[in-house]
């Protein structure tokens, strides 16, 4: 049986405990108030532990997932990678692109499955639209638009909006138009806090085909929506409701599909790639180049110019 810990359970993390305990796979928890990993330990019948060295030593899990903040995802992980532990880091992965890079190089050495949760890749709504494009009915896809609206959550103190919240577009986009963007021009704000907490994102694919990302964390509403353009129609999608609409010539249909829990199907992915010996559907190099473009949009901003980003 493949034996996970999760790392953090404030905030996100505590679903991770959650989903992980119904998968029948969680082992302990590690949290730096030993108050609350007590009480989730007690709640779902496992260790808690407070220092993660201890927990490594004594538990030493197959994998675990690392709820943390995000200023403190690369040493965190870089320490459960060197000690043979598969790894799941809640985005972003890193802060910075060469934490990334230095991160999937210590995985590599170890030989163990590096992976972060972009958590819309396993919405039961972007997979059909993923199934729509590669079926290709509809003609190529040109253009996305999103729309990602929500009040910052209290436990997000070290990055703004768009290392946060963006990353899901810009992640979606990639893999749904199946490769990088070359050009990345963005504009970004701050309202409420030090950190950015509103950004529109234009991210330019080959062949003319577009990305459109706005984010923000000014609105009280909670919008999670995409707008995808083909040669021959229109698709749109709720990622909160998971609703799908086609829109084309002959009128508008609403396919139907299982909805499902993004976050149990993120989990029960990383701990069948652990049990099966295989990379997961996000890998390492997802991250990456996630923080790569994240880090072309702040960039870009700050000097009012495109910025060109490489592979």
């Amino acid at each position: 049986m493949v034996r996970i810990a999760v790392i953090g359970t404030g905030g996100w993390g505590k679903n991770h405990v959650r989903v992980l305990s119904e998968l029948g796979v969680l082992v302990a928890v590690c949290d730096l108030d030993p108050a609350r990993a007590a009480a989730y330990a007690e709640k779902f019948r496992v260790k808690p532990y407070s220092s993660v060295d201890e927990l490594l030593e004594k538990e030493k899990p197959d994998g675990v997932t690392i709820c943390t903040p995000a200023s403190t995802h690369f040493a965190v992980a870089s320490k459960t990678l060197k000690a043979g532990v598969h790894t799941f880091v809640e985005k972003p992965m890193t802060s910075t692109v060469k934490e990334a890079q230095d991160l999937i190089e210590i995985a590599a050495q170890a030989k163990r499955i590096l992976t972060v949760g972009f958590i819309e890749r396993f919405n039961p709504a972007i997979t059909e639209l993923k199934k729509m494009i590669t079926k290709g009915a509809l003609g190529r896809p040109i253009l996305f638009e999103y729309h990602r609206e929500n009040r910052r959550g209290e436990n997000i103190v070290d990055v703004g909006v768009v290392k946060d919240a963006s990353v899901h577009d810009i992640d979606t986009a990639r893999w749904l138009f199946g490769e990088e963007p070359k050009t990345v021009y963005a504009r970004v704000g701050s309202v409420m806090g030090k950190n950015e907490d509103f950004a529109t994102i234009l991210l330019g694919f080959g062949d003319e085909r577009t990305a459109f990302i706005t984010t923000n964390w000014v609105t009280p509403s909670r919008v999670r929506q995409l707008s995808a353009v083909f040669e021959k129609g229109v698709v749109t999608l709720d990622f909160v409701s998971q609703e799908i609409q086609v829109h084309e010539e002959s009128g508008t249909r609403v396919p139907q599909h299982t909805t499902q829990e993004p976050l149990m199907l993120e989990l029960k992915e990383y701990v069948a790639a652990i049990a099966e010996g295989r990379q997961p559907l996000v890998t390492g190099k997802d991250g990456l180049m996630v923080t790569r473009i994240a880090e072309a949009v702040l960039a870009s901003s700050k000097t009012s110019s495109p910025i060109f980003v490489s592979g």
